[in-house]
């Protein structure tokens, strides 16, 4: 079970900030999946199921503890120890390995069918979460079709992202393969997640700059709104000027 899965989309990359730092950079990276990783390796070569929990455990420990000692945040360390205790308890309690990811086709199914159920009832939870957070409010956002219609679509994206988990997951956790189900983990973790990231600013960035200038949709109230322009006041017509009379020329006088 992987810290990323149990994340919520990170508003400071829906405005637009740097999607690396949303899911902890490259040492997020190695964070996450590091523990989980060991975890399947140390399966695969011994079978055994207490050495592998400890291998998983032990590094997501000494992972945060080196965060505390450095003075950095903790936030990716202890969210992937968290999980990674989670799962390890899930595993001992059982005593089947492939328990270790139980936890995580329990979360990827309640979050999926949460996300589902929001966008269908038309109060899409990404609108609700992030709509105070962009500055539209708490129901703002839901007045303007445009953005409607954007935190729904988003809000399937997300519960796309758990319904392929669980798709991937499920037929492996009930054939027991542990080793391919931790290798699929790994990928269906931050990377998968990131990719939903990117696609929710790309759906919530391009909408809000319409929703911005409402009057470049409403052109007829554009029109009516600016000002008729005002009647001319009549102008004296001038008289026609007269045609010119042709000279007469004078008569010679007879000799």
């Amino acid at each position: 079970m992987s810290a990323a899965e149990g994340r919520a989309p990170v508003p400071a990359a829906l405005g637009g900030g740097d999607l690396a730092a949303a899911v902890g950079g490259p040492r997020g990276l190695v964070e996450n999946a590091l523990p989980g990783a060991l975890f399947v390796v140390v399966y695969t070569i011994t079978q055994e199921l207490t050495p592998s929990l400890w291998a998983g455990v032990g590094s997501a420990v000494v992972l945060a503890v080196l965060r505390l000692l450095r003075r950095e945040t903790v936030q990716h360390a202890l969210g992937g120890l968290v999980g990674i205790a989670i799962g390890a308890w899930f595993a001992h309690r059982s005593g089947r390995a492939e328990a270790f990811y139980l936890p995580s086709l329990i979360k990827n199914a309640g979050f999926g069918a949460a996300y589902a159920l929001s966008a269908i009832v038309r109060w899409p939870i990404l609108g609700v979460a992030l709509g105070p957070l962009l500055g539209e409010g708490l129901t703002g956002w839901r007045a303007v079709p445009a953005r409607m219609r954007a935190y729904t679509l988003a809000t399937w994206v997300w519960a796309g992202l758990f319904a392929v988990r669980l798709a991937v997951q499920v037929p492996l956790y009930a054939a027991g393969a542990v080793t391919t189900l931790g290798t699929a983990n790994i990928f269906l973790g931050l990377p998968l997640y990131g990719l939903t990231v990117w696609i929710t600013w790309r759906l919530l960035r391009v909408p809000k700059a319409e929703a911005d200038h409402p009057e470049a949709d409403h052109p007829v109230a554009e029109a009516q709104a600016s000002p008729a322009p005002s009647a001319a006041a009549p102008q004296a017509v001038a008289p026609p000027a007269a045609a010119p009379t042709a000279a007469v020329p004078l008569a010679k006088p007879e000799g």
